[in-house]
């Protein structure tokens, strides 16, 4: 049993082995928090946690019988109004213009495992004993509207789940017009705020500052979770590093329009709100509907930020991710977007195949400009028909031809978007988001389809279906290549405008759940301009992400890392892209490239035929080093060593589940002259365990290497592993040579016995 109600003291402790979480309902009938940390004792009553004090111009309710404000309390999910000046977790507008609501506790329920959100996203479990939940319900009598609290704590590591669901009972309509996931408070604001923000070709980048009084905040109103924010935040004490120390991370399951917050008050007590963002939200409730918020994943631990990405590694990719392809390696694949662009034919295609083939790829998709008029990105986006001239014998008959050169077949659509020039606007041109009388703004030259609309779903569904049902299709990239203007719907009245934006998500949402329950064995990888909708609500249908369309090996080493803080290997899409590359015109070597792509999902965005005769036996050897490898990369524990965001030189590593095999990856952007030792100190190991150690060109050739060195686990992760230039002589010679954007991989396995290591 996870979660305890004492009921003399009217308190709930949620506990497992690492966590207690710790609340208790006030005299008044507010819900209070008490304490969210490490595992303390259970005990009856918590009330000394209760700090409060009378001071001047404070506002208390009457009823309470406390003569405390509520401005001095942690509480649960607080509303504005009733004497807390801090921002609120919920407001409801009714009839009479008030916003004021004051919920007060009525009953709980607890119940094994975890339920499912309705039409939303969310972690789950496999088996009722994985987790608890507890449903608490709070009241508002004035406005008859009734709430519940959903909390759950897994049964191991620092987890709980929480969101909220809000119930009118009201003979007369109102309007939600704030409705957070979380609210968390926490007692002192001695944390760093960590927030992972950038914008195209640079997500994701980590930004790091203390908090103080006032308010810190990051959110999107783009219609998506966005290039510049993610829905993510850490919270660390000043001394935590990557191995130890105190840190809480907030993630909010959702891919539209969202807001974090970290208010500090005078006394220095932090709430931390996520949820939907309240700017351009309101959502009227007529006698009987329920508005269900998106689930916010709390995560605490004392053992760094390593431990913190562990945590959201694992639940991430087991009870987040779904289906056929939650535990299976991902496919080597080929992108002929960087390789033609627009310009390419059946034939161009079935070359460029034919090639990737012979070096061992799996999987050919076909990008962008393969349907309707799409010569270019001004057309055709929205009709989704295979254009015949290009294709002679449709979508149909290049899969199959693909098929039978040994290869599976992806395709690439955007099934969000529509371009003015289009049959699909001509028809229809108030399925796109726009205002009466206003010139709408152009994204890539398209419009955002109304997908609030039931029918333009449905519609879209009806084409990409067909396209699935006819073809033989292992792999879809389901693009979205611009946020959301003109926001409004012709087919809501005025007062629901407020909606467009959430029920836009929704129905995404459903059309991504009809396609993968109809076409189950299809492997998704969702894609917005690369990393503009990087975040868990997409997981929850789409098990990888082309994390940005920026595929420049040094650029990717920072946002691989960034991105790693919160979402799995496993999730990222990486590919080896040409040189110079199409974003930043950078010429790095091929190695490189590959040695950093190694760390994701692993492809090639080029034209392997234009390669030279070596090069292409370089291709060979990394395709089949990902093969042998890719388990251990996509399915180990993930460590960050150093950070390309401090350092020239950076470094991380992936360590199996018995701790018998790891890789690690060391990377330095620009090459010094007369350059420094270097080590770097592993994490993850075995302590007692003794590892071969190949580097270097050798990983490659390990069966033909002679000598191999031998390092117990606790050298490795105390005196570190020596990266330099091979003076030692302990891992090889010259593996670090003076130059730019140079990389080297570092091999370890567990062997029987560790000879005595050479003087």
């Amino acid at each position: 049993m996870f979660i305890f109600y004492h009921e003399k003291s009217r308190t709930f402790h949620l506990q497992n082995n690492q966590i207690s979480y710790i609340m208790c309902v006030l005299p008044g009938g507010e819900a209070a928090q008490l304490y969210f940390g490490k595992r303390i004792h259970d005990r009856e009553d918590f009330s000394y946690l209760l700090e409060g004090a009378v001071r001047s111009h404070m506002a208390y309710p009457q009823e309470s019988g406390s003569g405390l404000s509520l401005e001095h309390i942690k509480l649960e999910y607080p509303s504005f109004g009733t004497g807390d000046f801090r921002r609120g977790a919920v407001e409801i507008l009714q009839k009479n213009g008030s916003r004021e609501s004051s919920f007060r506790f009525k009953d709980y329920r607890i119940m094994p495992g975890k339920p499912a959100l309705t039409g939303l996203p969310s972690v789950y479990t496999e088996e009722a004993d994985e987790a608890q939940t507890l449903v608490m319900t709070m009241e508002d009598p004035v406005s008859s509207v009734l709430m519940e609290l959903y909390y759950t704590i897994f049964a191991d590591e620092g987890i709980i789940a929480k969101s909220a669901k809000i119930i009118s009972d009201s003979d007369e309509e109102i309007y939600l017009t704030r409705a957070m996931s979380l609210c968390q408070d926490l007692p002192d604001s001695n944390y760093e705020w960590m927030q992972f923000s950038g914008s195209w070709g640079r997500e994701r980048f980590p930004v790091v500052r203390p908090l103080a009084v006032g308010t810190t905040e990051i959110e999107s109103l783009r219609g998506h979770s966005s290039h510049q924010e993610n829905p993510f935040v850490i919270l660390k004490r000043p001394h935590t590093t990557e191995a130890s120390g105190e840190a809480i991370g907030f993630s909010l399951i959702y891919s539209g329009n969202f807001s974090i917050s970290a208010q500090v008050d005078p006394y220095r007590v932090t709430r931390i709100l996520a949820g939907i963002n309240p700017e351009w939200f309101s959502w009227k409730l007529d006698k009987g509907e329920s508005f269900q918020t998106p689930e916010a994943v709390m995560v605490y631990t004392e053992h760094g930020l390593n431990d913190l990405s562990r945590i959201y590694h694992n639940l991430f990719r087991s009870r987040l991710v779904r289906g056929y392809w939650r535990d299976k390696e991902r496919p080597i694949l080929i992108n002929n977007w960087e390789a033609t662009y627009f310009d390419f034919n059946e034939e161009k295609l079935l070359k460029i195949a034919s090639r990737a083939k012979e070096c061992g790829v799996e999987l050919f998709v076909l990008d962008d400009g393969w349907f309707g008029a799409r010569r270019s990105d001004n057309a055709g986006l929205g009709d989704w028909v295979a254009a015949k001239e290009l294709l002679p014998d449709g979508i149909e008959g290049l899969s199959s031809k693909i098929e039978a050169l040994g290869m599976k077949f992806g395709l690439w659509i955007e099934p969000e978007m529509v371009n003015p020039d289009s049959d699909l606007y001509r028809a229809h041109p108030d399925w796109a988001l726009c205002v009466p009388g206003r010139t709408p703004a152009l994204g890539r030259n398209q419009l955002v389809l109304d997908f609030s609309r039931p029918e333009v779903v449905d519609h879209i569904h009806h084409m990409i279906a067909a396209i699935l049902k006819n073809s033989r299709i292992s792999y879809i990239k389901w693009d979205m290549n611009r946020s959301i203007t003109d926001c409004l719907s012709a087919a809501l009245p005025p007062e629901r405008q407020g909606e467009v934006y959430h029920r836009y998500i929704l129905g995404v949402y459903n059309l991504y759940e009809r396609l993968i329950r109809e076409f189950p064995h299809v492997l998704f990888e969702s894609c917005a301009g690369g990393g503009g909708r990087f975040d868990p609500g997409m997981l929850y249908y789409a098990p990888q992400t082309w994390t940005s369309d920026n595929t420049d090996a040094a650029e990717r080493v920072k946002i691989q890392y960034g991105t790693s803080y919160c979402y799995p290997v496993v999730s990222m899409g990486s590919h080896v892209s040409a040189v110079p590359n199409h974003q930043v015109g950078r010429i790095t070597p091929l190695k490189t490239r590959a040695e950093t792509a190694f760390f994701g999902t692993f492809g090639y965005e080029l034209d392997l035929n234009r390669l030279s005769a070596e090069e292409q036996n370089e291709i060979k050897e990394y395709t089949s080093f990902m093969k042998k490898y890719r388990r251990l990369i996509q399915f180990g524990t993930f460590y960050r060593l150093q950070s390309p965001f401090e350092h020239n030189e950076s470094a991380w590593m992936v360590v199996s589940d018995d701790r018998k095999q790891a890789l690690v990856g060391f990377y330095r952007t620009l090459g010094c002259a007369n350059v420094h030792f270097s080590r770097i100190v592993l994490q993850g190991l075995e302590p007692d365990f003794c590892y071969s150690v190949i580097a270097g060109e050798a990983v490659y050739r390990e069966k033909t290497v002679k000598k191999i060195e031998s390092f117990y686990g606790d050298e490795l992760m105390n005196l570190g592993l020596i990266v330099s230039d091979g003076t030692s002589g302990k891992t090889g010679e010259g593996i670090m040579p003076p130059s730019d954007f140079f990389s080297s991989l570092f091999l370890l396995n567990a062997c029987a016995e560790c000879p005595e290591l050479e003087n």
